[in-house]
């Protein structure tokens, strides 16, 4: 069987994104999944507690589970790494999408899986760790460290998600359908892609 998992921190976050990513990678492929499996969790909590503990747990040899990304399994390193040795040893593949990866019982398998999980963790806390020396180093300089008011910020809601939203008005798809697609207000949709424009025109950004 084919189980496609999804996973959220809050209850902010919205599933759609990921069902989307995974219909979409299933389609591409000739494939269908058999059984959805969502909640709303923190990836560091034991997985045991968690809805993926209790599908591991039914899961087969042969059986495939399909995630947007590794992170969606958990949050740290040793979290990935024991899911992931879990199914390896039961020969139950994971695919990720944005990864790239199909994740069997190989010895490859378990390299990749591994290096992953190592250098995701490792990139998580240098990031943080730049973060604070900088947030650190603004307030001693004096430094006011929120956004002026009436400045938009740079990062939005869909950032990152132009080329999806793009090819989505390529086949002419209302603004309103991309908005349930992604899991927002159409009137965000509606700025994103007049951002876009303007930049296409070199229009934007004060140009």
């Amino acid at each position: 069987m084919i189980y496609g998992y999804i996973r959220v921190s809050t209850d902010r976050q919205t599933v759609e994104n990921q069902r989307f990513e995974i219909n979409s990678y299933c389609a591409k492929n000739a494939m269908v999944v058999d059984r959805w499996i969502e909640e709303t969790v923190s990836g560091t909590k034991n997985v045991q507690e968690r809805k993926l503990g209790k599908l591991l747990r039914k899961m087969k040899k042969g059986d495939i589970l399909i995630c947007s990304e590794l992170s969606r399994l958990g949050r740290t390193l040793l979290m990935i790494m024991g899911i992931l040795n879990e199914c390896m040893n039961r020969d139950i593949q994971v695919w990720t999408i944005k990864d790239g990866y199909r994740l069997g019982s190989d010895i490859s398998s378990k390299v990749l899986a591994f290096a992953f999980g190592l250098s995701a963790e490792i990139e998580r806390n240098l990031i943080s760790q730049r973060t604070r020396e900088v947030l650190v180093r603004k307030r001693a300089e004096g430094v006011i460290l929120r956004r002026p008011k009436g400045r938009r910020s740079k990062v939005r809601k869909l950032t990152g998600k132009e080329s999806e939203i793009q090819k989505l008005r390529d086949k002419n798809v209302p603004k309103s359908v991309i908005a349930r697609i992604l899991g927002v207000h159409r009137l965000t949709v509606a700025s994103t892609i007049k951002d876009m424009e303007q930049r296409k025109t070199g229009n934007g950004n004060g140009i």
